[in-house]
């Protein structure tokens, strides 16, 4: 495996470069008969999910160039996930297919208090190398998309790892979109020790409240969560200074800007919510659409406004990706919002 030092060619200064997003791609079977316990059910929808893959569609009906890195297995899944992005227009040259496991596949349903549940079945997306990484080109992305999913398996764990030092030592942005499964860990205890030394490498967090509390502890508040991870120092001086989104579903969401000029709360928008599967990913690639064209420069009110109204839009669909709004309907709904 090379060293961060041995992948430092010059970044390109276009603005047009693509966002990479590195992690788990795979199919989620999605209850569909109303059972509110996965061993009850029997009818299940199959939808393309993985957090990292639904931000390269979300950025690419937002206008922007993605590229999705990671693993499948060589049968229909696979084929379908590669097919899928393809037709999306991202790019999918750093999507490998193996032999030696299956495509990952997920199921999603609701219990009887409407809360949401996720098992996991692993396979291919785990097997993220730090050859993969090394055949990314990540010296040519705008921005480095991670999440949690990736860093509780090996060797797709050490293989994040690297692409963040790679990232930080060509002081691209990192975007760390946690999406805590705590199912996935031995224990929340290695999840801590896993997930929080990469809050000092990112440049911007996002995080549910959900996410907070199994980082840090059951009862901390959305505002303490923001402060706290704002003022955790990086790493070293090319991360910059870190901007902190916390999500917590219909009640808003709590953000801190580079200028640490306070913690501000943005209400959620009301609409006529299905799911919320795929909102996270469409707030977080609402974000990275505005603070790309800056470069980085703050995150303020309307930045959060517009990932707000991506998220929201995104619950009024089923599935991860058929919710995403293009550019065109997102402003339409926020110039909407405004005149109303």
């Amino acid at each position: 495996m090379l060293s961060a030092v041995d992948h430092a060619e010059p970044v390109p200064s276009d603005r047009n470069r693509p966002v990479l997003a590195l992690g788990e791609a795979l199919v989620d079977f999605i209850v569909s008969d109303g059972a509110n316990a996965l061993e009850l059910a029997s009818a299940f929808v199959a939808r393309i999910g993985g957090a990292p893959a639904n931000v390269t569609v979300a950025l690419r009906r937002l206008g922007l160039r993605s590229k999705f890195v990671g693993v499948v297995g060589d049968d229909p899944f696979g084929d379908r996930i590669r097919a899928t992005l393809d037709a999306e227009h991202v790019d999918v040259s750093g999507l490998r297919v193996t032999s030696d496991f299956d495509t990952t596949v997920a199921f999603a349903w609701k219990d009887a208090a409407g809360d949401g549940h996720f098992e996991l079945f692993r396979g291919a997306d785990a097997a993220l190398s730090g050859q993969d990484v090394e055949r990314a080109e990540l010296g040519q992305a705008s921005t480095l998309v991670i999440g949690s999913v990736a860093l509780a398996a090996s060797p797709s764990r050490r293989s994040i790892e690297h692409a963040v030092e790679i990232a930080n030592t060509l002081s691209i942005p990192v975007c760390f979109d946690v999406n805590l499964r705590p199912t996935l860990w031995p224990t929340l205890e290695v999840a801590k020790r896993t997930c929080l030394p990469l809050v000092s490498c990112c440049r911007l967090l996002k995080l549910s409240l959900d996410d907070a509390r199994g980082l840090l502890q059951p009862d901390v508040q959305p505002e303490s969560v923001v402060k706290h991870f704002a003022l955790a120092p990086p790493v070293d001086s090319t991360v910059g200074t870190r901007m902190v989104v916390l999500t917590d579903g219909n009640r808003g969401c709590w953000y801190q800007g580079a200028a640490g000029r306070g913690v501000k709360h943005m209400p959620a928008f009301s609409v006529n919510a299905i799911e919320p599967t795929g909102a996270g990913d469409a707030f977080t690639a609402g974000l990275l659409h505005r603070l790309i064209q800056s470069g980085f420069s703050e995150l303020d009110d309307d930045d959060v406004r517009y990932a707000a109204a991506a998220g929201a839009l995104a619950t009024t669909r089923h599935g991860a990706l058929d919710g995403l709004p293009t550019e065109t309907i997102l402003n339409q709904f926020l110039a909407e919002r405004d005149a109303g």
